[in-house]
């Protein structure tokens, strides 16, 4: 017998994209924002004094808190701040999941769900992510804590808020709708406001897509009032340090600077999805900050772009091996990468 616990003994862990230890190569397998944080965010940083981490941090983070609640158009306490987006995820599978409360959401998605239920040790419940089918499945399970990735990452599909609406209806005192939002910068719409209309809705947010800060891991949650003070009871104390407070108010706080960055990914988006159909790829319109790529010969075409230099993911999964998610780089990124693959594809 080990010295885990069964379960832990039997997990997979998450498998995270592939960190380059250099920079001599293109980076398009992890989702980050290929033009950085705002320039404020780095005044942030030069301006910090280091001797305020001797200090605690405010132990709820009010100063992000301010300005979130501001952005969204909520009150401060529809705001509580993580470390990273997973942890808000990691939060709400303490708080609702446990042996005898199940948890449901549609694959594929996000990965980390899979682990997080399998630490916690509770039944995971999955249905097949089809956009027109998923919100009425999900609903049909009422589980004690229900996910839907929207826009869903890998496929970048988007479903409207109008719809998720009435799935947090149907769930309404059965259960938690929780919304991981970490692409919705790059989507129509953000069910933020549903907050305001439901008890049960727990709206996740990222600073990694967006706002460029993916080595800051900075994340927060909108929730509706009544769960603030539950999930608080479960989340660590100080989790999230001085520094990453001030640069991510900074970054938050340069809304101008944000929706221009957001805008050109946007455009580099559907050039590059238009690009990759000519070369024969089957690629979705994506509400994200990536593409997902359709070729039969996905996993030989991942293994010559890494030969080039250029990195992107591919998933050996049930549904995706023949697929490559691909990050929306810069102009010359993207150029690099077509270049590239009009001369792999033809070898093939």
């Amino acid at each position: 017998m080990g010295y885990f616990r069964e379960n832990i003994e039997n997990l997979e862990a998450y498998v995270p994209g592939y960190q380059p230890a250099g920079n001599d190569v293109i980076k398009l397998n992890t989702n980050e924002n290929a033009y950085g944080p705002s320039p404020k965010a780095g005044e942030a940083l030069k301006n910090f004094s280091p001797d305020e981490l001797r200090k605690y941090p405010q132990p709820s983070a009010d100063k992000f808190r301010k300005i979130a609640a501001e952005v969204n158009n909520v009150g401060i306490d529809n705001i509580i701040c993580t470390n990273g987006g997973d942890e808000l995820l990691t939060l709400a599978f303490r708080a609702f999941t446990d042996e005898k409360r199940n948890v449901c959401w549609a694959s594929p998605t996000y990965s980390l769900y899979d682990e997080l239920s399998g630490i916690q040790g509770c039944s995971a419940l999955r249905v097949t992510y089809q956009p027109d089918e998923a919100v009425q499945k999900i609903a049909e399970i009422s589980a004690s804590l229900s996910i839907l990735c929207n826009p869903n990452a890998p496929t970048g599909d988007f479903i409207t808020p109008d719809r998720i609406s009435m799935l947090a209806a149907r769930l309404e005192g059965l259960g938690i709708l929780l919304i991981d939002e970490a692409y919705v910068d790059f989507a129509p719409a953000s069910c933020a406001p549903l907050v305001k209309e439901f008890d049960n809705i727990i709206v996740l947010r990222s600073m990694s897509k967006g706002y460029g800060l993916a080595g800051l891991r900075f994340g927060y949650g909108i929730v509706s009032e009544n769960l603030l003070e539950g999930l608080n009871k479960v989340r660590d104390s100080y989790n999230v340090n001085r520094l990453s407070v001030e640069i991510a108010s900074a970054a938050l706080a340069d809304q101008n600077y944000f929706r221009k960055t957001v805008e050109k990914i946007k455009q580099q988006r559907e050039t590059l999805r238009v690009e990759l159909v000519k070369l024969g790829f089957e690629v979705n319109k994506s509400h994200t900050n990536f593409v997902l790529a359709q070729h039969p010969e996905a996993k030989q075409i991942y293994n010559k772009l890494f030969e080039a230099g250029i990195i992107v993911r591919y998933f050996d999964l049930d549904g995706l091996r023949d697929k490559l998610r691909i990050t929306v780089g810069t102009n010359n990124q993207n150029n690099k990468l077509l270049d590239t693959l009009s001369t792999i594809l033809p070898a093939l």
